[in-house]
């Protein structure tokens, strides 16, 4: 599907092409023709990049990208998302600024330059682009960028699409959304229906209507960033007071270079809050110098000494909070806050001054929990630790202010530059409109907020007696009350980052309420994102996760979704034990063997007091009863699987609802998984997309040079270095009929592999980029049942690969060195989340120049000769080996779904009747395009008979 959107959004020609054509059209000058392609952040990445590598094909000399919208829609994190994986260069327009104003503003733009450097580009020249200081308020500077190293030029700015850059832009990007529409929500949340959606845009972004808006539409590729906040990524934080600005912190600084920073950062309380309203609702800006960054409420978590923050602030033009006093909106507390800050690669830390307190404090900041606690231990600094915001230590020392009582603002001078008075200038105005606060209206795709309401950032979960008959719980042992209350469940559903802040809060009410422990189960189908979302939880609470898998007694036949398999006597002893404090033993599964290879001790301590069981079975009701809390997690690979099977269908000209599907590929889904998820207190809808998601991406380097073992070990740092050896198959299905020119691509098929006696479907749809391999690193275990699932719905085994894999790793670089049965040679593979550090491997072992992005499906069937393969594409002597396995997978995989199935037993002659049903329907279809041709053919036979007859 997305290479026939790419396909049609190319136009033949080019840029050059248009140039030599008038237009009437602002916008007709770009190789690409608009589209209404509104997608989602991650599909718009996806298309960014394959259409930037097509067009690279297409044209010679410089492709140019302009990437434009509001402020905090995510144009910047697109921009170097794609140029991580392109390896462009991305100009910014901030350095653009002339420092008249803060950069929103359009006059304050130098766009001579811009497309100077441009032009100069895409003439194959050098050029110099200015650098803008913000702190000083001027240009400082220029640098070189060299046009040699330039194929793909990005322009990333909230003007980027404007009418004087679209002559000089091949693909032009809109990004709406992300916290700009959050912004939105949250100020129609505050001020209710008394103004109209266009009165608050022109009033916190008064330049968005009439200059950015009108040129977003220009755009062929248009992104709604549906992105608020992610505690995915989190920043860990701990806290201290510093004993002296020189004392044993001070030390810490000593041979790293420093970087000083001051800030003033103020919190605006909602126009229409109550003088008790909580600080969540707070709006808070930091200004720094002439730039504003703004974030929505105290989106923070806060675990024993850890202070855990989500990424969530964005720049927004100083008319943004001029509109927000303007509306009703009061600062109520304003600081200033002086940090120095060094950074030892794997944290940071920093000594922060705040004026209003007078008092100095230290602040660690890492993206794990366990790197900073521990390089904290390692500078020495014990605490005592502060998880208290500077916002609170401030209220709880002068008050919460009354709603007529001016800002604090301290006249205490802060070193640097830093501006004393805050610039609110008036917002530009429109007259209301006369519908005002009426809803009956469509919106333009650039302004409609995702959601009519904000929701609260902090929701408060709620407790329910366990029985109602108990008047008063104040009387009861504080083991008989943890048992008389339960969780209340939410009642909607909620994204995979809102359910993960609302599991760790849900978690922090159960141990204010309940106390330790807390048992966590998580439940979902295979591939939703369970193990994921668990070990997410785990890393911001620092607890252990065990998963379900590891209570199978014995596997036999492939079947690891037989719930029946599962040790729930040891399983409902290791949960006893959890509560009533005591040690236990977990079992330990080989996959390998099928069966159970030992134990290992289990403590929870009352440090932690939480543990999480995660499994396709976790909410099963002789299991969630002896849980806490309960969290649904559905989506994921697990709904990228049915709609690829829905897409295949359609290809081929046969339409089929997701619910046959279902019944089909995961049989035992609805029947024994689905019915318990609906009892969860959360339930969070997994929208990731494997293939299409750049934060999922591996980067992949091949290569048949071979290499020394020696010199493996060499690159690997040998304090984390371990091996492994897998054997493995990989089985290629297709649908037939789905078109392939008379080649086999991988595309085109659903990729199995068997390994250690387990069934997995490997997800890989990548992108290739001079000599990587990008891919997903999204691998998931399927019943053999879903297999054969697949079988009965049409596909067939085209392919088969056999190989053994030996696997060497140290936690950042992964090595592969693959054995094919009937490749001479091994091929090598170096993987890797870090471009860089992969990159740098692959030149340690000296494979420069010897990199191949092919796929061994098609080393394989490049190597056969024409003559030696079957119609499928595969070698005829491995044929009886593939229709073994095929054989095998249906007769297992229908034994499995039937057993598991107590509602209906499928005797044979019912599959009988369904393959006579299945051949019916196929002649009926035959006749009909039978009798089209036989009348067609008969018509014209008549035609040419009367034809004759009026020539005689």
């Amino acid at each position: 599907m997305d290479d026939e959107v790419v396909k049609r959004v190319f136009h033949e020609g080019g840029r050059d092409y248009y140039q030599q054509q008038p237009s009437t059209s602002s916008s007709s000058s770009s190789i690409l023709q608009s589209l209404p392609l509104h997608v989602s952040f991650d599909h718009g990445y996806y298309l960014l990049v394959k259409s930037i590598q097509e067009l690279r094909e297409k044209k010679d000399g410089v492709v140019t990208v302009g990437i434009g919208g509001p402020s905090g829609s995510g144009k910047t994190s697109l921009a170097e998302k794609v140029a991580s994986v392109i390896g462009c260069t991305v100009i910014s327009m901030d350095n653009y600024c002339d420092g008249v104003d803060e950069g929103n503003d359009l006059g304050s733009i130098d766009f001579d330059t811009l497309i100077k450097n441009l032009e100069d580009l895409t003439k194959g020249n050098d050029t110099l682009i200015p650098e803008f200081d913000y702190q000083q308020k001027k240009r400082v500077g220029y640098k070189t960028v060299k046009s040699a190293s330039s194929g793909v030029v990005i322009v990333d700015g909230t003007y980027a699409l404007h009418a004087k850059l679209r002559s000089v832009l091949d693909i032009r990007v809109a990004v709406v959304g992300g916290v700009h529409f959050s912004l939105l929500s949250k100020v129609r949340y505050d001020i209710g229906d008394s103004c109209s959606l266009d009165y608050l845009i022109d009033s916190i972004f008064p330049l968005f209507r009439k200059h950015i808006e009108p040129d977003l539409h220009h755009a062929q590729i248009r992104i709604n960033n549906s992105f608020v906040s992610s505690f995915r990524e989190a920043i860990y934080k701990v806290k201290c007071r510093s004993e002296s600005s020189d004392g044993h912190s001070g030390s810490s600084f000593q041979g790293n270079e420093a970087q000083t920073d001051n800030f003033i950062e103020m919190y605006l309380r909602p126009p229409s809050a109550s003088e008790e309203a909580r600080i969540n609702d707070w709006i808070k800006v930091r200004q720094s110098g002439i730039r504003y960054y703004l974030s929505l409420g105290d989106q923070r978590i806060v675990d024993k000494n850890f202070i855990i923050r989500p990424k969530a602030e964005f720049e927004v033009g100083r008319m943004t909070l001029g509109g927000l006093l303007a509306l009703g909106y009061a600062v109520v507390v304003s600081y200033k806050r002086a940090s120095m800050t060094v950074n030892n690669g794997k944290v940071s830390m920093s000594l922060e001054t705040i004026d209003v307190l007078g008092e100095t404090f230290i602040v660690m900041r890492g993206t794990t929990r366990k790197t900073v606690g521990t390089e904290a231990l390692r500078m020495g600094i014990n605490g005592p630790w502060i998880t208290k915001s500077y916002l609170e230590m401030i209220l709880e020392r002068k008050g919460v202010p009354r709603l007529s009582t001016p800002p604090l603002v301290s006249n205490t001078t802060v070193a640097g530059s830093q501006e004393t008075a805050i610039i609110a200038p008036k917002p530009i105005r429109v007259t209301p409109n006369l519908f005002t606060g009426l809803e009956d209206f469509s919106q333009p795709w650039t302004r409609s907020p995702t959601k009519s309401k904000m929701e609260p950032v902090v929701v408060t979960w709620h407790f329910i007696s366990s029985d109602s008959s108990q008047p008063d719980n104040s009387d009861l042992d504080p083991s008989s009350y943890r048992d008389s209350i339960r969780l209340a469940p939410m009642p909607d559903s909620y994204d995979l980052d809102r359910g993960l802040l609302l599991a760790v809060q849900a978690i922090q009410a159960l141990l204010e309420n309940k106390g330790v422990p807390v048992i966590v189960g998580i439940g979902g189908p295979s591939g939703s994102g369970k193990t994921s979302l668990a070990h997410k939880m785990a890393n911001i609470i620092g607890c252990e996760v065990v998963s379900l898998e590891s209570y199978y007694k014995q596997v036999k036949d492939f079947k690891y979704d037989d719930f029946s398999s599962l040790d729930l006597s040891l399983l409902s002893k290791n949960i006893d034990d959890i509560r009533n404090g005591r040690r236990t033993k977990v079992p330990i599964f080989d996959l390998e063997s099928g069966g159970r290879s030992g134990f290992k001790e289990l403590e929870v301590s009352e440090d932690c007091g939480v543990i999480i069981f995660e499994g396709v079975y976790a909410l099963h009701p002789d299991i969630r009863r002896s849980l806490d809390l309960w969290i649904a997690v559905v989506g994921g690979v697990h709904s990228h699987l049915i709609s690829r099977v829905q897409r295949d269908k359609s290809r081929v000209g046969c339409f089929i609802s997701q619910n046959e599907i279902m019944m089909t590929v995961f049989p035992m889904f609805q029947q024994l998984i689905e019915p318990h998820l609906v009892h969860a207190h959360l339930k969070i809808r997994n929208d990731f997309d494997p293939v299409l998601s750049p934060e999922s991406s591996l980067f992949v380097l091949k290569s048949n040079k071979k290499v020394a073992y020696q010199d493996i070990l060499a690159i690997l740092d040998p304090a984390k270095f371990c091996s492994s050896v897998q054997k493995f198959i990989d089985i290629y299905i297709r649908l037939p009929g789905i078109p392939s020119n008379g080649q086999l691509r991988d595309s085109d098929c659903i990729r199995v592999r068997i390994c250690e006696g387990r069934f997995a479907l490997l997800i890989r749809e990548p992108i290739r980029e001079g000599n990587f391999i990008i891919q997903p690193k999204v691998d998931f275990d399927i019943s053999i049942s879903t297999v054969a699932g697949l079988l009965n719905l049409g596909y067939q085994a085209v392919a088969y690969i056999e190989a053994s894999a030996f696997i060497y790793q140290d936690g950042k670089i992964l090595i592969e060195v693959d054995h094919l049965q009937d490749v001479p040679g091994p091929y090598i593979q170096i993987k890797g989340v870090n471009k860089d550090a992969v990159a740098a491997a692959g030149s340690t072992l000296k494979l420069d120049g010897s990199y191949t992005t092919k796929s061994y499906l098609e080393i394989t069937l490049e190597r056969l000769p024409a003559i030696e393969r079957t119609s499928g594409g595969i070698h005829s002597q491995q044929s009886a080996r593939l229709l073994e396995i095929v054989e095998f997978i249906q007769s297992q995989g229908c034994s499995s779904a039937s057993e598991s199935s107590p509602s209906r037993v499928v005797s044979p002659i019912e599959g009988i009747i369904e393959e006579m049903q299945s051949k019916i329907r196929r002649l009926e279809r035959w006749l009909a395009i039978n009798t089209v041709l036989w009348t067609f053919l008969m018509s014209a036979l008549v035609g040419y008979s009367l034809y004759q007859r009026r020539r005689q």
